[in-house]
């Protein structure tokens, strides 16, 4: 097995953030023939002010810059553990936007919650509860469409055989599941490390799409996403979503949107196919992959189900779409599953999107949270920028 290809597509529009010299607030970026360009301005110095915008990407094809580096010594300063922060290294794309996940969008997905609640979060039951349950169904759930009358007839038989779950309510029930994976400039980017909560035992990357909307609820773009996740803490109740998603340094994204322009468009999200990589410092390593034509609810839906008219979000959003992809390969003993063991490296990666490598650690060993968005408007005003 090879590594994932890490480079970005030739072609198209890519607008980020990183840290740059001469700025204390972070920079808003494009890539430009492999070398990556400071495009802060007055006009527009956050990724949500481009975002915003009636077209994104032709504000950052004409947008003036200064080179900072070339991309590929970019991305080899952006890895954690050989960081030399007095160059430019790449951070989350996102800052002002609120960062939301949709969750069971996949059959694959939504059948692996249900053996979570079943087996109350214990690994070494999951094996025999995922036979029953796909024994049970009888139906192949990808082809049904949400809040059919087809789908609710196969929620009145689960009923009847005493196997409904919350995970079905939201897989093939009429409303969609969408949650806050954290806040506003606390999503981590490429290279960073990404954080367990020290209390789980049972976790795993979950490799997505994150579509970017704007406060109109506009599809503007397309980044990778890790919705890492702690499938014991979440297995033991839904109620402790919160504390299974948002930890430090539990999300992230990147390397870069990919603003939609004539070589890219919501089409092209919609026919990605989503590689995953986990390697382990024990040899172990696990791949998969997870195409998007097999969603159930469109981006769209998912978008309008999060933003509109019974909720704003003046900042726009980063919106996780979910992932069919369930690792349940053993790490160790036969029937415990997949688990991230410290220092495991994640590569999630597609085609158009390019590449998104993390290393795992424990949150409480991440690097802090300390820079908000109180923290950036301050540096933008000493800059001029605002």
């Amino acid at each position: 097995m090879t590594a994932i290809e890490t480079t970005l597509p030739a072609k198209g529009t890519f607008l980020g953030r990183a840290h740059a010299e001469g700025w204390a607030h972070p920079a808003v970026v494009t890539v430009r023939d492999g070398t990556v360009f400071d495009i802060t301005a007055k006009a527009a110095p956050t990724s949500r002010d481009i975002c915003e915008l009636d077209d994104p990407a032709a504000h950052v094809a004409d947008a003036d810059g200064r080179p900072i580096g070339s991309l590929a010594d970019i991305l080899e300063n952006s890895m954690a553990a050989s960081r030399d922060r007095e160059k430019p290294y790449l951070l989350s794309p996102v800052d002002l936007q609120a960062v939301k996940a949709s969750g069971v969008t996949f059959v694959v997905s939504l059948l692996e919650r249900v053996i979570e609640e079943q087996a109350r979060g214990s690994a070494d039951k999951a094996d025999a509860i995922r036979a029953d349950i796909a024994a049970l169904i009888g139906h192949d759930l990808s082809r049904l469409k949400p809040g059919s009358a087809e789908a609710a007839e196969v929620k009145e038989r689960l009923i009847a055989r005493g196997v409904w779950s919350q995970y079905l309510e939201v897989g093939i029930g009429p409303d969609a599941e969408i949650f806050t994976k954290c806040q506003p400039m606390a999503s981590v980017g490429y290279g960073a490390d990404v954080g367990l909560h020290p209390v789980s035992n049972w976790n795993n990357p979950e490799p997505e799409v994150a579509v970017i909307a704007s406060s109109r609820g506009r599809i503007v773009g397309a980044t990778l996403g890790n919705d890492v996740n702690l499938r014991d803490v979440e297995g033991r109740s839904a109620l402790l979503l919160g504390k299974a998603k948002d930890n430090n340094a539990s999300a992230a994204l990147g390397p870069f949107i990919r603003l939609f322009d004539g070589s890219f468009s919501l089409d092209d999200v919609k026919k990605a196919v989503v590689r995953l990589r986990v390697e382990g410092q024990d040899g172990f390593v696990l791949e998969g992959e997870s195409s998007m034509a097999e969603i159930s609810r469109t981006p769209e839906e998912l978008v309008a189900a999060a933003l509109g008219p019974h909720h704003q979000y003046p900042d726009g959003m980063a919106l996780y779409l979910g992932t069919m992809f369930a690792p349940v390969l053993d790490r160790g003993e036969a029937g415990q599953g997949f688990t991230h063991h410290p220092n495991d490296l994640v590569t999630i990666a597609s085609d158009a999107l390019g590449a998104l490598t993390n290393r795992v650690l424990l949150s409480t060993e991440c690097l802090p949270w300390n820079y908000g968005t109180s923290h950036l408007m301050r540096d933008l005003a000493r800059a001029g920028l605002i």
